[in-house]
């Protein structure tokens, strides 16, 4: 039993002499040195982060630039059919006006005194509205 307490004691004390030197170390340490590695470590965890959502970020604004593309294609579309929609109904209007003068002239004087009829009613409801002061 003497024997067993001989072989175990220098493990203890060199344990307890590990434990001392930790403690002293720690106790050395200065709370900037303790602030330095935790930003250490945080900037290191950063730059691991990065390198995670940078791939991410990338891959998100391909995907916008791709469909703000198609976006752009779709109202050029648009744009096209709708020039080519006036083109037609303006085709068809000569053609009319062409074949129906007459007639032609009838609906566009109709047209005209029912558009002033419409802005002589706004106004004369604007010029009898109760004016309000602020």
């Amino acid at each position: 039993m003497n024997t067993s307490n001989h072989d175990v004691m220098p493990t203890i004390r060199q344990a307890s002499d590990d434990l001392i030197q930790g403690a002293s170390h720690a106790a050395d340490m200065t709370p900037r040195e303790h602030a330095h590695e935790a930003l250490d470590r945080a900037e290191s965890r950063l730059r691991q982060l990065r390198g995670n959502v940078d791939p991410v970020v990338d891959m998100l604004a391909s995907k916008a630039q791709k469909m703000a593309q198609h976006s752009l294609d779709l109202a050029s579309e648009a744009r096209e059919r709708a020039e080519q929609s006036l083109k037609r109904a303006a085709g068809v209007t000569t053609r009319y006006v062409a074949e129906q003068p007459v007639r032609s002239i009838l609906i566009a004087a109709g047209v005209g005194a029912g558009v002033a009829l419409l802005v002589a009613a706004a106004r004369q409801r604007s010029l009898n509205r109760p004016k309000t002061r602020y």
